[in-house]
């Protein structure tokens, strides 16, 4: 069964803590919670105190996706906050840089994971495969909710998971961008185990009906 991580980006964020508790109410297991720099990505959203008064009003698992330049100066900061999975980008620091990100979420008792945009070649996953707990595929470009599914990216998703059969069986496969009852599918059949889903979840007029659509095998 699918893990349903609604994005908060597409949340109320005058009632936030009504829409995490409807989370939880609808079935979703997890909160996705893009954070955004406005330098790494074209927009800003929100940051560490934000993260921190999620964390006292649900007992979801906090998603967090960095979409932030050198991740490695704020992750420690992530998981005091509360964040349970830590997402940093491949892109948006040194090699050397990223592995230490990852030992410090770890070393806090958090779990990792690297996230790859859509024009970034899976390749370009090598390095972390064996120190990440979920691998996060971008199925739209990272800054905006509301894009369309790419699907060409399904291809990615299959090889990642083919890897880790074999590197690290237990390693969750992510998508973000687009996923709903049509997409959600295609995601599954390649691979993916975890679905990020903004848009179509808040405006989905039957919630819980949606979460189990979607988790269904």
């Amino acid at each position: 069964m699918a893990i349903i991580s609604p994005s908060i980006l597409s949340a109320d964020f005058v009632n936030l803590e009504r829409d995490m508790k409807l989370l939880k109410e609808t079935g979703a297991p997890w909160a996705h919670v893009d954070v955004m720099d406005g330098i790494f990505v074209p927009n800003i959203t929100i940051g560490i105190p934000v993260v921190a008064a999620l964390r006292k009003c649900t007992d979801l698992v906090l998603d967090v996706h960095l979409m932030i330049d050198r991740p490695v100066r704020y992750v420690e900061d992530f998981v005091k906050a509360g964040a349970d999975y830590v997402t940093i980008h491949v892109e948006a620091d040194q090699p050397q840089n990223t592995l230490e990100a990852l030992d410090k979420i770890h070393a806090m008792g958090a779990k990792t994971g690297i996230v790859l945009k859509p024009r970034t070649p899976v390749e370009a996953a090598i390095p972390y495969l064996e120190k990440c707990d979920m691998i996060l595929v971008m199925t739209v470009e990272p800054g905006f909710g509301g894009q369309s599914f790419m699907a060409d990216m399904m291809p990615k998703v299959s090889q990642l998971k083919e890897w880790m059969q074999d590197i690290n069986p237990d390693c969750l496969i992510e998508v973000d961008g687009g996923v709903d009852l049509n997409t959600a599918p295609v995601c599954k059949e390649a691979g993916a185990q975890v679905l990020v889903s903004g848009s179509a979840y808040f405006k989905a007029a039957d919630k819980p009906g949606f979460v189990r659509q979607l988790q269904a095998e």
